[in-house]
């Protein structure tokens, strides 16, 4: 059962008359903009609906390449060979973003993870999933298991390039997931996000995130494109004190693409301040326990929890913790028990995980009848 416990200390000082939260719109038919630390939203737009990815897509190959190199099955120095498939579907013949990498060549796996992010390279794409997994089919079984994995829940992958297959289709939401993936488990390859430019076969070519080049502080991720889907981009920055996250797709032309990426994540970037809510270990409320050495537990964030609140404001309409409960001993200290859920405007505006202060054993046989005929006759309250 899903039960909410009352909230204690600041939040209730921060409870005041209703207020108007910053508006804000795009012209993206999908779009998000997410706080990568905590996994905040701040704003959202059909950011659950099913659409197609484009190149946006090679965030996933990229994912399933840098778990490889970690685990150590693949190297960075290793070299793969360019096959006709991947020279005909991914090369210059294709009309698509290419590497222009030689038929029957043999390219580093860093050169090609380079070209997939830097020049969105189809042909790079190819040949790093056949290198990895033999074909393109098994390496998109590899995409989708690390989705799985990782939480993507309205994400199916069928090729590592991007290009239109009918079964493919991503969400707004689990590409900012999927980058936030990227930016907090693999920030030593995060670098290559960032670089201007590339050069293969003699052929220079600019990073196609072109945000990159604006000064604004972007340095990532990936850029997509296809007749059908529109343009659109996965992007992040760090400049406002906080890094950001922001997806925008269905978009009629790069320029717009560009600019309605550039409007979202500067608006999240200058129109929030952080207001620092509960102090690191500070209890912020108390989950019920059935049957334990005592009848409840203390929730704490994971470090210092701060809001984020548009500025002029500090006024929030509310906040609560949801559990299901009661929680069943043993409850363990540094359990994540409990959300900590915080409104403005009656919209759910932050998230954050709660964890158990402190470990309750299970009680003894006086306690638990105790708490036994407490649901029976009442209930838990």
């Amino acid at each position: 059962m899903k039960l909410i416990a009352p909230i204690v200390i600041l939040l209730l000082a921060l409870t005041a008359p209703a207020f108007a939260q910053a508006s804000f719109d795009t012209k993206a038919r999908f779009a998000i903009l997410m706080d990568e630390e905590s996994g905040t939203v701040i704003f959202q737009k059909d950011a659950d609906l099913p659409m197609e990815p484009a190149s946006m897509a090679k965030l996933m190959t990229i994912a399933v390449v840098f778990n490889e190199v970690r685990a150590g099955r693949v190297k960075m120095s290793d070299e793969f060979f360019v096959s006709e498939h991947a020279w005909r579907t991914g090369g210059a013949a294709s009309g698509g973003s290419t590497m222009f990498a030689e038929l029957n060549s043999k390219i580093s796996v860093e050169n090609l993870i380079r070209s997939v992010i830097i020049q969105s390279g189809n042909d790079a794409a190819i040949v790093l999933a056949e290198g990895i997994a033999g074909s393109e089919t098994s390496f998109a079984a590899m995409m989708n298991e690390l989705a799985e994995a990782i939480g993507l829940e309205g994400s199916v992958f069928t090729n590592a390039t991007g290009l239109p297959d009918p079964n493919m289709h991503v969400t707004a939401r689990d590409l900012a997931d999927l980058a936030r993936y990227l930016i907090h488990d693999f920030p030593e390859y995060y670098h290559y996000f960032s670089e201007p430019e590339m050069e293969w076969n003699g052929i220079k070519q600019a990073n196609r995130n072109s945000l990159v080049e604006l000064g604004i502080g972007v340095d990532g991720l990936k850029t997509g494109h296809t007749e059908a889907a529109g343009y659109g981009s996965v992007i992040s920055t760090d400049d406002g004190g906080r890094r950001l996250i922001a997806v925008v797709h269905g978009l009629k032309s790069m320029a717009e693409r560009t600019e309605e990426g550039r409007k979202l994540i500067t608006w999240g970037a200058r129109a929030f301040e952080r207001v620092a809510a509960y102090a690191d270990d500070a209890v912020v409320a108390y989950a019920n326990v059935y049957g334990g050495t005592s009848g409840s537990v203390g929730l704490v964030g994971e470090g210092e929890i701060a809001l984020y609140l548009p500025r002029g404001s500090r006024k929030c309409l509310g906040a609560s913790v949801v559990y299901t409960g009661p929680l069943m001993p043993p409850v363990n200290a540094g359990d994540k028990v409990a959300e900590l859920r915080v409104f403005c405007d009656e919209q759910l505006v932050q998230t954050a995980p709660l964890f158990a202060a402190e470990t309750v054993e299970q009680g003894d046989i006086v306690r638990r009848a105790t708490d036994a005929l407490k649901q029976l006759a009442l209930g838990w309250l």
